[in-house]
């Protein structure tokens, strides 16, 4: 490999970039649009859930239960309700996502000791956070009722008996248990997964449409370094695209880095390397800009936004697809991201996927390599 040669098609490509304002866009504006857009957007936390009321009692001690709500972070108390019509009307609104309703018999029933059956009406168009506001209310709700039964039970003169069993709980890695945490590292491997694939897709097929590729067939540039002169411009937006990403999230999102910054960056070049390399194999293989960038976004984007664990939980997915998942590249540094952002993890936990990433990337280049001829069909 002559490098004389290689830095002049890399110096080409590098011009092209610089003198195209779109390149630029693709390649430094939309991830971070993206960065912010999903940074603030998106958010797996269930709090400030809305709620309304019937409080058909109208009592101090009904009151003092709909305060238990109203004063939680998880609830936002929207409206007091008078019937099932207007629960109606305020979910189908989207007003409100939960609705309690309270019996008229509300205090007597406390007061002899008996379940006083409180219902609770929800929105189930989203399953899951419908559950988790469930899980809100009854956990809101048993601690009243707790509450109500020790003051019986000193009003009686009876010492109420402490239990003897008593969970406390300790959260690692994430102690707010912030969501933000847990996306943002993730959100590193799909914008760079977006930026890799997509620039290098278009940049063999941009030189076949346009003509130019003759002129550089008839030239002395071997296919290797052609190869990697048309890699070197977009591995260095990706390593300032880095760069940008961890910038943000430390500045700008909070996020913390527990881990090594040095080894982050280690690992995030190497999948830079491989992202690099499909795109550019796929823009050799289809000749076409248009049929390059829409394999770009099928076989590339949309796997790393629904299949590398970066929103849906792998765990989760239909065992077929979880097998699916094992050779998509963002799956595996997505595991990185979170290892070294959040547990402080090194080599000894994340080799599997390192040795992953080393070979897809020299088997996807391998391949990059022997299916480019210097010729025309």
């Amino acid at each position: 490999m002559n490098l004389r040669r290689l830095k002049a098609v890399a110096r080409k490509e590098f011009l092209h970039v610089l003198r195209d304002p779109r390149s630029l866009m693709m390649g430094i504006g939309m991830p971070m649009l993206l960065l912010f857009l999903f940074g603030y957007a998106l958010t797996l936390d269930v709090d400030r859930v809305p709620l309304v009321v019937w409080d058909q009692a109208g009592t101090i001690q009904s009151r003092e239960f709909i305060s238990r709500f109203s004063g939680s972070r998880y609830f936002d108390l929207r409206q007091q309700a008078d019937g099932y019509r207007a629960i109606e009307e305020a979910i189908d609104r989207r007003e409100a996502l939960i609705a309690l309703v309270i019996p008229p018999d509300f205090d007597r029933l406390l007061s002899r000791g008996q379940g006083a059956p409180v219902q609770t009406i929800l929105d189930g168009g989203d399953p899951t956070t419908a559950t988790i506001a469930l899980g809100y209310a009854e956990a809101t709700a048993a601690t009243f009722s707790r509450d109500i039964a020790l003051k019986q039970t000193r009003r009686a003169g009876i010492q109420p008996r402490v239990p003897s069993l008593e969970l406390k709980p300790r959260v690692w890695f994430n102690a707010d248990m912030e969501s933000r945490n847990f996306i943002f590292p993730g959100l590193i491997a799909v914008v760079m997964m977006i930026m890799a694939a997509i620039l290098t897709s278009l940049c063999m097929a941009r030189e076949w449409e346009t003509g130019t590729m003759e002129q550089l067939i008839a030239t002395p540039v071997t296919g290797p370094e052609l190869i990697f002169g048309k890699l070197a411009p977009y591995f260095s937006i990706g390593v300032l695209d880095l760069i940008l990403c961890v910038c943000v999230g430390e500045f700008v999102f909070d996020v913390p880095l527990r881990g090594s910054l040095g080894l982050l960056s280690a690992l995030a070049l190497l999948f830079l390397f491989g992202a690099l390399s499909f795109g550019i194999l796929l823009s050799i293989i289809t000749k076409s800009q248009l049929l390059a960038s829409q394999l770009a976004i099928v076989t590339t984007v949309l796997p790393a936004f629904l299949l590398s664990g970066f929103i849906f939980p792998i765990e989760n997915m239909p065992l077929p697809i979880q097998t699916v998942t094992r050779l998509i590249s963002a799956r595996y540094f997505v595991f990185i991201l979170r290892g070294i952002y959040l547990k402080d993890v090194g080599m000894s936990v994340l080799w599997p996927e390192v040795l992953f990433l080393g070979g897809f990337g020299t088997v996807v280049l391998a391949v990059a390599v022997g299916k480019f001829k210097k010729k025309i069909l």
